[in-house]
């Protein structure tokens, strides 16, 4: 069985038009046999300290493996009862697919134009609305929200994404009723994975995204921060009129003349002045006419912001008498995906640390140098927890520690949980991942997600075993 007709693997651009051409000429992607198509897909065990999911024959399918117990790393030492428990979705990329302002048809041409296209993405929030529910299994005192939660920085998104997290009827369609896309049946377009006709075909899904559903909602009190995704266009350029007058009028562009190529330009450019260059279409590309959605709008600055309840996304949550949760907003609002923290953000953050309580600090992208040089001065810094990287890590920062966690958008679409607990000589934070059921929708999204042939995978997102399931031990100063 072939598999998703989906995005070309990144490599280094040298001009855009070469690159165009290397990609065109191989655009029908295919995988492996991959066995009999019929299977069901796996559920998986919510927590991964119980179950895995595993790809035993390497035929492209999962199924339930055996548990990840957590691994002990740093100076071990007797534990004590539990301070608190929390739980982190990250990069959640909830998605208007059918929006005029998405780019893709770049993905083909290879960097700086990637993850412009998966073949699971029109089950954004459906997977989100999984993966609250196994995270609301693991019972947490709180929830941290560490940013990219929408795709595209547009209203419709991140309404969709609010009511998703806060639970309630979410109605993924935008436009008139009914899907209109790249991934329609009818696309001639060999660079798209139909899911109506190509392997491993999943007949109807497409029509059952748009459809309204129930989502559960986290029973968590949530705090969020916005990423790059949240208040740039395409995670990269602040929104303009050119750009919103796009997102809501009705001309879609769904693949590229070789020939227009000529027009881009020629020498290396980095995603932001892609991204701007074509969004704010300079040259007229073949569209088709789309229904128009003025809720495509792409936010205004402090936006998201407001809407997610922190005007500011720097702020404080004292989670018990023993823990503080200090946020750190690192987005870049002149636009790329890069880190910035100014010199008053690290004044606030020097301050906010200097407490008894342990702190573990958050935020989307992973703290900069000068970010981690305050935390150094704090012997009561236990943990710096971020996303942005689309793949799970751990490693040892001196006396504490630096996570990071794989996304929704992106196989293995897994959260994460916490759980700090005393020790006799200081504090253990215990984390571990956690699958979403794989039940509906959010499954078909896991298994595509996993057969996308650049995403999560083969790129190793998953991480390793011990930047899973782990218990990480930190000395008292």
């Amino acid at each position: 069985m072939s598999a998703p007709r989906t995005r070309r693997p990144a490599r280094a651009a040298h001009g855009v038009r070469a690159a165009a051409a290397a990609a065109l000429a191989a655009a029908a992607l295919v995988l492996p046999a991959c066995g009999d198509d019929s299977r069901p897909a796996a559920t998986g065990g919510d927590s991964t300290l119980k179950s895995t999911l595993v790809d035993s024959g390497g035929d492209g399918f999962l199924e339930a493996g055996p548990g990840e117990p957590l691994r002990n790393r740093g100076n071990t030492a007797k534990l004590g009862r539990t301070l608190v428990t929390f739980g982190q979705l990250t990069d959640t990329h909830v998605r208007d697919e059918e929006s005029p302002a998405r780019v893709p048809f770049m993905d083909r041409i290879g960097a700086p134009f990637t993850s412009t296209f998966r073949p699971q993405e029109a089950f954004s929030t459906q997977t989100l609305d999984a993966a609250v529910r196994a995270l609301n299994r693991q019972n947490p005192d709180a929830v941290f929200v560490t940013g990219d939660i929408t795709d595209n920085a547009q209203r419709n998104e991140l309404a969709l994404a609010i009511k998703t997290l806060e639970g309630g009827r979410v109605n993924p369609d935008s436009g008139r009723p009914g899907y209109r896309g790249v991934q329609q049946p009818d696309s001639a377009d060999p660079f798209y994975y139909r899911p109506d006709f190509d392997a491993p075909s999943h007949p109807g899904a497409i029509g059952d995204a748009q459809r309204a559903f129930t989502a559960e909602g986290l029973k968590a009190p949530f705090y969020a921060l916005v990423g790059n995704h949240d208040v740039l266009a395409q995670g990269e350029v602040p929104p303009t009129d050119a750009i919103n007058a796009y997102a809501t009028g009705d001309q879609m562009v769904q693949s590229l003349d070789p020939e227009l190529l000529d027009r881009l330009p020629q020498e290396e450019i980095d995603a932001k002045q892609a991204t701007e260059a074509l969004l704010s279409n300079p040259f007229q590309l073949p569209s088709v006419t789309v229904p128009t959605d003025e809720q495509r709008h792409l936010v205004e600055p402090g936006e998201a912001e407001r809407e997610l309840g922190h005007p500011s996304m720097d702020y404080t949550v004292d989670l018990t008498d023993r823990v503080r949760a200090v946020t750190v907003d690192t987005v870049n609002r002149d636009g790329t995906s890069r880190a910035r923290i100014n010199p008053e953000q690290l004044q606030r953050l020097d301050q906010q640390l200097d407490t008894d309580r342990f702190v573990v600090v958050f935020s989307h992208n992973p703290l900069t140098p000068e970010a981690l040089a305050v935390l150094d001065r704090h012997p009561n810094v236990v943990a710096s927890v971020a996303g942005n990287s689309h793949r799970n890590r751990i490693t040892q920062h001196g006396r504490f520690w630096q996570i990071s966690t794989s996304s929704l958008a992106d196989f293995p679409q897994q959260s994460r949980m916490f759980r700090l607990r005393e020790t006799t000589n200081g504090v253990a934070l215990e984390t571990w991942m956690v699958d979403h059921d794989g039940k509906g929708l959010a499954g078909t999204s896991r298994e595509l997600a996993y057969l996308d042939a650049q995403g999560g995978r083969p790129q190793d997102f998953a991480g390793t075993r011990q930047d899973r399931n782990a218990r990480l031990f930190v000395q008292a100063p």
